[in-house]
């Protein structure tokens, strides 16, 4: 008895890993929110500290975006 034919395009098929839009919102949206709240508060500061803000809004806002997609799903 022969083993029987498989077919190739199932055997071959992967999960996509992507990720979520509301991640890409959280991220930008909270870098974009802490950049300007640095500008408005430092205002008397180099400019390099509204950047180095705007990197911590979005490193925040990355995880931020996570949570949001485990606790209540996409937006799309």
């Amino acid at each position: 008895m022969s083993k029987p034919a498989k077919n190739k395009k199932a055997v071959d098929k992967k999960v996509r890993q992507y990720t979520p839009v509301v991640v890409y919102f959280g991220t930008f949206g909270i870098a974009f929110l802490s950049y300007v709240v640095a500008r408005i508060a430092l205002g008397a500061y180099p400019h390099p500290v509204h950047w180095a803000s705007a990197v911590v809004g979005a490193i925040g806002g990355y995880f931020v975006g996570w949570a949001w997609y485990r606790w209540r799903g996409d937006i799309i």
